[in-house]
């Protein structure tokens, strides 16, 4: 068995985790109550033991655990459609809320929270026979989701050494913000996503309301709009542990390919087609046009453009009616293009994985249902893009000291936050070295 526990964060973890939750129920033909529907006529299917435990009575009980400094989000879920889906010990929830605050999340409330968090980690992971690893879901804008986040990857490295950690990371918009000091929190937290995270996925949710309007011609998006994309970003992630395919991918097969080295793990993802039901009759989709689609700048889920940088790996995920012959001319088709550009010393470059799932859709949501789909995830000097956006506002406000009281009152030390920009700093500038031709290098020893 390849068993992945989900850790739900603060509320943008728990929102999302509602729409990977509902997905997945519906990949695998599970109702809302957990059972599955009587007639077992295809016999005895165990593709839903990757994120289900199955009761005696055949109730099916996700591996998940939802955290949250305050209730109101959490108790969403324990009221929701999926309500009986979940067991009451994993959704878990405090008094009072992080207000925003690293240092309240990471230091004085997150602190009393953790060790129950852990306990029921623990719980789940002894259920499990081969434990693949940890998806954690969190925003870093925010106090939860970045100070409570960061401590319990900091607990989860202690315990769990050797398991890959992938991190679905929300990182503050360029132009829309929920929260003055999300710079602070940002970059208070990616400083221990560069500890203590295997691989971070970077979405943003300016990047997505684009492709929401663009392509799905939602004028206004909702939350759940933007969750139910990311949701398909994830399971395709994570079909090959669950369905079989020509081509699987392991969790531990990602952090091989795209991290080259530790630090250089935060990635870009895209995912095509996305598409409304309208427009798909009048699309044809092929295997080639849907890779294409995945490399288009307006596709990427951070708001970085990749033309500006290089990639260094390229982790594609094909699912559907898909053969290994469509995706290796699809991908010699890329390997041409002037607009793609790789780091001279990755000559392949591309991991690909297929499945034979074909991806569901929600009923009644905005994406069509069809026959094939792709997810990249991709490793690209460009993200730095991201991380220097964050730097320029934490500067800004930082040189005045503004807010940073806030921090200091719950007993962080002022020290941590110069520390942490540093370490920032120096990530910029391991980005500018990566992408670097190493043919300028020969010429200046030369010289």
């Amino acid at each position: 068995m390849r068993e992945v526990i989900s850790i739900h964060i603060g509320q943008a973890g728990v929102q999302l985790g509602n729409a990977c939750w509902e997905l997945y129920c519906l990949e695998h033909g599970i109702q809302s109550d957990g059972m599955k529907p009587s007639d077992k006529s295809f016999g005895y299917d165990d593709s839903n033991d990757t994120f289900f435990s199955e009761t005696g009575i055949g109730k099916h009980v996700p591996r998940a655990v939802f955290l949250d400094l305050e209730p109101t989000v959490v108790d969403e879920v324990r009221t929701g459609t999926y309500r009986q889906l979940f067991h009451p010990d994993q959704l878990i929830s405090g008094k009072e809320d992080a207000a925003n605050n690293y240092a309240r999340g990471h230091y004085t409330i997150g602190k009393e929270i953790v060790d129950l968090c852990l306990d029921r980690i623990r719980k789940l992971a002894d259920n499990c026979t081969g434990l693949q690893g940890f998806l954690v879901f969190s925003s870093v804008g925010g106090g939860t989701g970045s100070g409570l986040g960061a401590l319990l990857l900091e607990r989860l490295s202690v315990d769990y050494g050797k398991k890959p950690k992938l991190n679905f990371t929300i990182y503050p918009s360029p132009q829309i913000a929920t929260a003055v000091v999300e710079p602070y929190n940002s970059v208070l937290s990616t400083h221990a996503l560069l500890e203590h995270s295997d691989v971070s996925v970077i979405l943003d949710n300016e990047a997505i309301y684009d492709i929401c309007r663009r392509c799905l011609d939602i004028p206004k998006p909702t939350y759940t709009n933007l969750n139910r994309i990311i949701a398909q970003v994830i399971s395709s992630l994570t079909s090959s542990l669950r369905f079989d395919g020509a081509l699987n991918v392991d969790i531990s097969e990602f952090q091989t390919n795209l991290v080259p080295y530790p630090r250089i793990h935060f990635m870009l993802s895209s995912y095509s087609p996305i598409i409304s039901a309208e427009k798909a009759y009048h699309e044809r989709l092929s295997v080639s046009e849907i890779t294409n689609a995945v490399f288009e700048p307006a596709s990427m889920m951070a708001k970085c453009d990749p033309r500006h940088g290089k990639y260094m790996a390229c982790c594609l995920m094909y699912r559907g009616d898909v053969v290994p012959k469509d995706v290796n001319s699809a991908v010699q088709t890329i390997k041409h293009k002037r607009t793609v550009q790789f780091v001279d010393w990755s000559p392949t470059g591309f991991k690909c994985g297929i499945n034979y799932q074909a991806p569901s859709v929600v009923p009644g949501g905005d994406l069509a249902k069809v026959m094939r789909a792709v997810c990249m995830i991709s490793n690209s000097t460009a993200i730095a893009e991201v991380f220097s956006r964050i730097d320029h506002k934490f500067d800004l406000m930082y040189a005045k000291r503004a807010f940073v009281h806030w921090y200091v009152g719950e007993g962080m030390e002022e020290g941590e936050f110069a520390e942490a920009r540093e370490d920032l700093a120096a990530l910029e500038k391991d980005y500018e070295e990566v992408g670097t031709e190493s043919s300028e290098e020969k010429e200046e020893t030369e010289q």
